[in-house]
């Protein structure tokens, strides 16, 4: 499977359910959960970014790892930290609508589901991956 492929279409695809997510939401539901989706599907889309970044920067193309695995868990909390600081502070100022941020930031989520739902759509039907 060609990694570098599965990439780009990952990030097409999150920002494409973004976009689906956010223009239902804006027509049928109040701006506050609107918000939510948009802001959530915006950080996590950001987060996962940030990770692959750290995961890449990491290791070798040989798969060797290059830097010390504490850093890579420390960077890991710190990044986890700040995300439950941002939501934190959205929740609470009433900003957005909770159920609203979850489903944003469930958008990476649906994205690797519907790529793996693809998959084996294709495996089962025959098709070449």
């Amino acid at each position: 499977m060609d990694w570098e492929k599965l990439v780009k279409q990952l990030r097409a695809q999150n920002w494409i359910i973004l976009m689906i997510l956010g223009s239902v939401s804006f027509f049928l539901m109040s701006s506050t959960f609107t918000l939510g989706i948009i802001l959530g599907g915006l950080i996590i889309i950001a987060n996962f970014n940030v990770l692959q970044h750290t995961i890449r920067c990491s290791f070798s193309h040989d798969g060797v790892m290059k830097n010390n695995k504490l850093a890579i868990v420390a960077k890991y909390y710190f990044r986890l930290a700040i995300l439950g600081i941002i939501i934190y502070i959205l929740i609470t100022n009433g900003w957005v609508n909770p159920i609203g941020l979850a489903i944003g930031l469930s958008i990476v989520v649906f994205s690797i589901i519907n790529i793996g739902i693809r998959a084996v759509w294709k495996t089962s039907s025959g098709e070449a991956i």
